[in-house]
């Protein structure tokens, strides 16, 4: 009899990180077997919660799939066997269980069209599918501590804008658009026009460059954290983080181009970007000492804890 519940989930959890996650199947060669098994049970459950809703032939469908999940994690429900191994993992590494919650309260909301009114939003969007990402795997790997982890949910977030920009056209074409009103406003285009594929391509692209500048303060106080995780953690993080932000940069050098046609890196970008990640293994905040945090950028993302439920980073 297996005792493990985690054994029989494995192998389509390794798979799925193999052949869908190409940038963090990358960054998980340089963890023990363990810690990469472990992240690929978490990104099992992310991608499950993700497909979920993206894949449903309905918003309605989407929307009794995603409380399915929700309720087996609340345990009001039998529990499918990912879920089963996701507890058992997380509960023997102590990881935050409130970001899963989290994550998959946020991904309901892609059940039905989105709009993002201002960078708030944004943010606290962000957060919830990719902050709460960055918080259990920073955990996984070692992270402890206020700083660590909000360095953590920082990748999370910085890694969340590099898709937005890189999936403009892909999720206009779901009707949901995640570039912030407030911004295509100001540029000139409302999100109906990005929706419906009548919004100015430039206007666009300038919204989608300016989301690329923001997203590198969330990259730089991430890469602050590298200092607090074990010698192969920080490797794999460095060299995923240079990978997606390396993703936000192709998108603004594409410019229009890359609004119709997904932006992906070559081997070359791929093998520069991971270049560059160790290079930032060299950085003094690595080992030594640690820059004054940016104050503006959690407070502007979380708000003040809810009643009863503590603030994640804090």
């Amino acid at each position: 009899m297996n005792l493990d519940p985690t054994a029989d989930v494995l192998p389509a959890a390794r798979q799925a990180l193999h052949e869908r996650a190409r940038s963090f199947r990358i960054a998980a060669r340089m963890l023990t077997p363990q810690d990469a098994d472990d992240a690929a049970i978490t990104y099992a459950l992310c991608r499950e919660a993700d497909d979920l809703v993206d894949e449903a032939p309905s918003p309605e469908v989407a929307a009794v799939a995603i409380a399915d999940l929700r309720a087996e994690l609340h345990g009001r429900r039998p529990p499918r066997p990912l879920v089963v191994a996701f507890y058992h993992m997380a509960l023997r590494r102590k990881l935050p269980i409130q970001a899963a919650w989290d994550l998959v309260d946020t991904i309901a909301a892609d059940a039905g069209p989105v709009r993002i009114v201002d960078d708030a939003a944004l943010l606290r969007y962000a957060y919830g599918v990719a902050g709460t990402v960055g918080l259990l795997m920073g955990t996984l790997l070692g992270a402890r501590g206020e700083r660590a982890t909000a360095c953590a949910v920082d990748l999370g977030i910085g890694m969340q804008l590099s898709n937005i920009v890189r999936d403009v056209g892909e999720d206009a074409r779901l009707d949901r658009v995640y570039l912030p009103a407030s911004r295509l406003r100001a540029a000139g285009v409302r999100s109906e026009d990005v929706a419906n594929g009548t919004g100015d391509p430039a206007a666009i692209a300038a919204v989608c460059r300016d989301l690329v500048a923001m997203s590198d303060r969330y990259y730089a106080s991430a890469r602050d954290g590298l200092r607090f995780l074990p010698p192969r953690g920080r490797i794999a993080v460095a060299i995923a983080a240079s990978l997606y932000q390396a993703i936000g940069h192709a998108v603004v050098r594409r410019g229009v181009e890359a609004l119709d046609q997904r932006t992906v890196l070559s081997r070359f970008s791929l093998g520069v970007a991971c270049v560059r990640g160790l290079l930032t293994l060299a950085r003094p905040t690595v080992w030594g000492g640690l820059r004054r945090r940016d104050p503006a950028l959690h407070p502007f993302v979380l708000g003040p804890p809810e009643p009863g439920r503590p603030c994640p980073t804090a």
